[in-house]
């Protein structure tokens, strides 16, 4: 089965004014001026969120997932009210490339490379760029330094800032140097905003728990790591200068509260999980197979590297659970891996899974995704993404009729078809369901396997799509 689905979403991240007392005490921090509603921070951050699913190899690890919740957790608890937004919606969310980096997106999501944990000396250091990042949500300063930057609308400002990414790429900017294709005058964040960040961030993590001065020490860490003439930290988080210094100086004005945390047991078994997966790629490898059309497996190794084989192994009768960013959570055979891709994710045990022609394929396992609907009719949206699959498959069978059913409480539909495999060239069997989301876009799965094993999967597709539980 060749999945063609692909969907563009806008992409915005956060960008970063200080005011001190005495400085034996700790610094009063005000938000900076900003024309824009909390609600256009939300609509901002989520719009961007659903591209970074898309676009970025997220991690849906769910012992990294939940370990990196329950730090944000800590830290979103601690934000000082006044700069508490009951409406933003905060997330945790792994990234699997090896730099030594983090971004949050205005209204909440927030994201953590891989390489931020496994270099990290403790658990503080992994708070220590959160609570940078949460800062940054907190004060609202992607929409505040809009408010300097332009007099445009908010959505002049984000199609201005987003359509540079989604017209060149993420992949190619990032090949540039500019990570995560932010390289615009409006989100490159001040030296002001940074260093505001940074002194927010040392009180949220003492009143957290957290040492302070561990952020100042991986700070110390990713410069060295940048090396001579590189990136401090990253190109939109520009160095305030004796950054070390001032925080440690704020730290000492700072009482951590009982109960902290440094080293836990948590943060070593992480590390230890992380240790046994294949190694991160790097931004550059990323960008280089995007621009080649290759789509990141599980673990960050190319597909192209993987070729298909005739000794596929039955779906395990255990089950594993995966969240999937803020859309769904799945429970799929614990052999089976998960690969992302540009518009949806894919189940598939080893060997099912490959590349031909610079296109990915797999024949055993289920593709989950959204695509964009012009209408709110089930079965006429359904129609239209069969069409579309059919311009990449075009030995699939149109449906005969549809079975109705639930997917999750919600009304779904679900058909069986035929379809002759590009990677084998034997007849499959093609399971899909869809039903509609809450804004219109349908969510479809589709369950794939050789028709003489589909006696054997039939069920274990029901079973799968029994288990999706919505975020939304």
């Amino acid at each position: 089965m060749r999945a063609i689905l692909r969907t563009r979403m806008s992409f915005v991240a956060a960008a970063l004014v200080i005011s001190a007392s005495a400085a034996t005490a700790q610094t009063q921090i005000t938000a900076p001026k900003n024309k824009y509603s909390v609600s256009d921070d939300v609509k901002l951050g989520q719009d961007a969120s659903r591209q970074v699913q898309k676009e970025m190899p997220v991690m849906r690890d769910e012992q990294v997932n939940s370990y990196l919740n329950n730090i944000g957790r800590r830290l979103v608890n601690a934000i000082p009210s006044r700069f508490q937004h009951p409406e933003f919606r905060y997330s945790f969310t792994g990234v699997n490339l090896k730099e030594i980096n983090a971004f949050a997106l205005p209204g909440g999501p927030m994201y953590i490379n891989r390489g931020m944990i496994e270099k990290a000396h403790n658990e503080g250091e992994v708070a220590g760029v959160m609570a940078h990042e949460l800062s940054h949500v907190a004060l609202r300063h992607g929409t505040a330094q809009a408010t300097k930057a332009t007099p445009y609308e908010i959505g002049s400002v984000a199609g201005q800032i987003l359509g540079a990414i989604v017209g060149g790429g993420w992949g190619q900017v990032i090949s540039q140097g500019s990570q995560f294709g932010l390289g615009t005058a409006f989100m490159r964040y001040s030296r002001e905003y940074e260093k505001q960040a940074d002194l927010l961030g040392a009180q949220i993590m003492a009143a957290a728990g957290y040492d302070p001065r561990d952020m100042a020490n991986v700070f110390r860490t990713i410069e060295k790591e940048s090396g001579s003439g590189g990136p401090q930290w990253m190109s939109d988080h520009p160095n305030p200068g004796n950054r070390y210094e001032y925080i440690n100086a704020e730290a000492r004005s700072l009482r951590v509260a009982e109960g902290g945390r440094q080293n836990t047991g948590e943060f070593q078994g992480v590390q230890a999980h992380l240790r046994t997966l294949s190694p991160a790629m790097s931004s550059e490898e990323v960008a280089r197979n995007n621009r080649n059309g290759r789509s990141p497996s599980p673990t960050g190794t190319s597909g192209s590297n993987r070729s298909i084989s005739r000794n596929v192994p039955r779906p395990d009768s255990r089950y594993q659970s995966y969240n999937e960013g803020n859309l769904f959570r799945v429970s799929v055979p614990a052999n089976w891996q998960e690969l992302g891709n540009n518009s949806s994710v894919t189940f598939a045990p080893e060997g099912a899974y490959g590349d031909l022609n610079g296109q990915s394929v797999f024949t055993h396992g289920m593709e989950m995704g959204l695509t964009r609907s012009e209408n709110h009719d089930l079965q006429t949206a359904t129609d239209e993404m069969i069409r579309s699959l059919q311009q990449g498959n075009p030995r699939l069978s149109r449906p005969n009729n549809y079975d109705r059913g639930t997917i999750a409480g919600r009304q779904g539909l679900r058909a069986v078809l035929s379809n002759v495999s590009d990677a084998t060239g034997n007849q499959e069997v093609v399971e899909i369901y869809t039903t509609l989301m809450s804004d219109g876009s349908l969510f479809y799965a589709l369950g794939v396997a050789p028709r003489d094993e589909y006696n054997s999967y039939a069920n274990v597709f029901r079973n799968v799509v029994k288990s999706i539980q919505f975020a939304r």
